[in-house]
């Protein structure tokens, strides 16, 4: 089996509400891919340590489209 991050495989959604003003944020994929500019094309199996998360979590970031707040939040990865 394979751990692999629910949100970067397109298994499920989740809605974060933005703690400035409540309104939902929108997931600007995972961290690592703002590191350089080849990360977002590095297999996970090479990229999903480097963003100081644990090993079984892969971190993104959500970014509020009303007033700009952006949140770094760890999602569980999942065995397919």
């Amino acid at each position: 089996m394979k751990r692999v991050c629910p949100l970067c495989n397109g298994l499920y959604e989740i809605e974060i509400s933005c703690p400035n003003c409540g309104r939902d944020m929108s997931d600007n994929g995972p961290v690592v891919n703002y590191i350089d500019n080849y990360s977002p094309y590095l297999l996970d199996d090479i990229s999903h340590t480097e963003d100081g998360a644990a090993e079984d979590e892969c971190t993104h970031l959500f970014c509020c489209p009303s007033c700009g707040k952006d949140k770094r939040v760890g999602i569980r990865r999942v065995e397919i």
